[in-house]
């Protein structure tokens, strides 16, 4: 199953780089692409999501690391849900 990475900026200009078991990924964000948070927020469960269950299709168990990576998204946007106006940015995709 191909993996992949994804670098984001946040909101206050961090980038973080964060991880997805498939390219599934790519069918949620658009390298350039800048979205609301709760909308960013939306698409990573749902990415994630299928990506995890992908896993566990083939291999019989989730992706733990889609799971983690996910919370760790869950949280960071946690920080930002005050604020109507922060988007996050998808920068690039790393195969």
């Amino acid at each position: 199953m191909p993996e992949m990475r994804f670098v984001i900026a946040w909101p206050d200009g961090r980038e973080e780089t964060c991880y997805s078991p498939s390219l599934v990924i790519r069918d949620f964000f658009e390298e350039g692409q800048t979205y609301p948070i709760r909308d960013f927020l939306d698409r990573s469960r749902k990415a994630l999501t299928i990506a995890s269950d992908r896993v566990e299709v083939k291999y019989g168990y989730p992706c733990s690391l889609a799971r983690g990576q996910l919370a760790r998204i869950e949280e960071a946007c946690s920080l930002f849900l005050a604020d109507a106006d922060a988007r996050v940015r998808c920068e690039s995709f790393i195969l």
